[in-house]
């Protein structure tokens, strides 16, 4: 088994206006950090993807990731597309985090019926599915819109209920990762 090397973090919800926002992220390139990570909740904070975006122009080496997305809010067809991008235009920094959603205020904000951890939790392993499909160009069952990826986009999990934490075991990817979290 080859050794990953151990990196650290940094997990932010938002910033005052946009030029603190770029500057937080120079900051946290510059002190040296491999990645900068937004959560994925409603409320006050920033929505993660475009911040990434904003940082990934401001910034050379600094890892992108979402801690993590949650699945239901984002149809992954469109997700797979809005990340391939993302994925491109910071030269292949983004860590793709996604979960099956967990924060019952949330889906009461959307709207959206928190249905129970396993409806969530299958709703999230066909995510993944299309996710990869839409990446790789490889054929799908499902009815969506592919979006062929050059490379693999490293995928992370997040999970507070276990058959969502045992997702990740069934297809391992390659792809270093400093986290407590399996690839996907």
């Amino acid at each position: 088994m080859s050794a990953r090397p151990f990196r650290f973090g940094v997990q932010v919800a938002g910033a005052t206006d946009a030029h603190a926002w770029r500057e937080l992220a120079r900051r946290a390139e510059g002190a040296g950090y491999a990645v900068l990570s937004l959560p994925d909740h409603l409320g006050d904070q920033l929505a993660p993807l475009p911040a990434l975006a904003a940082a990934a122009a401001v910034t050379r080496r600094l890892r992108l990731g979402t801690w993590v997305l949650a699945n239901d809010f984002r149809h992954p067809a469109l997700l797979a597309r809005e990340a391939a991008t993302l994925d491109l235009l910071s030269d292949g920094r983004l860590e793709l985090g996604i979960g099956a959603g967990w924060m019952e205020s949330d889906y009461r904000t959307t709207g959206l019926p928190h249905d129970r951890a396993s409806v969530r939790i299958e709703r999230l392993a066909e995510a993944i599915q299309v996710l990869r499909g839409s990446w790789t160009g490889e054929p799908l069952e499902l009815q969506v819109l592919g979006v062929v990826h050059a490379q693999r986009i490293p995928l992370r999990g997040g999970a507070r209920q276990r058959p969502a934490a045992q997702l990740p075991a069934r297809r391992p990817t390659s792809g270093a990762s400093g986290s407590s979290a399996s690839p996907l």
